[in-house]
């Protein structure tokens, strides 16, 4: 389903859904007007396109002891198909890594590490280190979390 074919219904049952997951069908039919049967529909519906890809609980990291948030910046030893692959390979096998982006700028890729401390992170970089080659690796430590939301920014009122 592209982004055109959402309606207005569809988008706030989908902004609803990004505040609290947890909402009853009942629950969220009230809050996008709807009766409970049509509103669950759609959200079937919208699972089934893959525009809703999972409802997860979000936790606090501090709060499970991992303190350290670290952005690493990473520059491809080269930029061939068998570099990518062993990347990806690398990458896969590091749980402490929680998002991975390509980019375009001064580096190639930006990783977003969660580790318990300074310690935790010296292990992590010296095992990435040893199993992939990079060009260059540079870290940025997270002093504090200003904003973070899961949320994306969509439109309920437009279409």
């Amino acid at each position: 389903m592209s982004d055109l074919t959402l309606d207005r219904i569809d988008r706030k049952i989908l902004d609803q859904l990004m505040q609290d997951a947890t909402l009853s069908v009942s629950q969220l039919a009230d809050l996008v007007g709807l009766s409970q049967t049509p509103c669950w529909k759609r959200v079937q519906k919208l699972e089934a396109a893959g525009v809703i890809t999972r409802r997860v609980a979000l936790v606090d990291p501090e709060m499970i002891g991992l303190g350290l948030t670290v952005f690493v910046g990473v520059e491809a030893m080269d930029h061939s198909p068998e570099w990518r692959a062993q990347f990806r390979e690398a990458i896969a096998s590091f749980p402490d890594i929680i998002e991975v982006y390509r980019m375009a700028g001064n580096v190639d890729y930006l990783l977003k590490v969660i580790v318990r401390d300074t310690a935790a992170f010296d292990l992590f970089y010296i095992e990435f280190t040893r199993r992939l080659a990079c060009r260059n690796v540079t870290s940025s430590f997270a002093m504090e979390t200003v904003r973070h939301t899961t949320a994306l920014p969509i439109d309920t009122e437009s279409v």
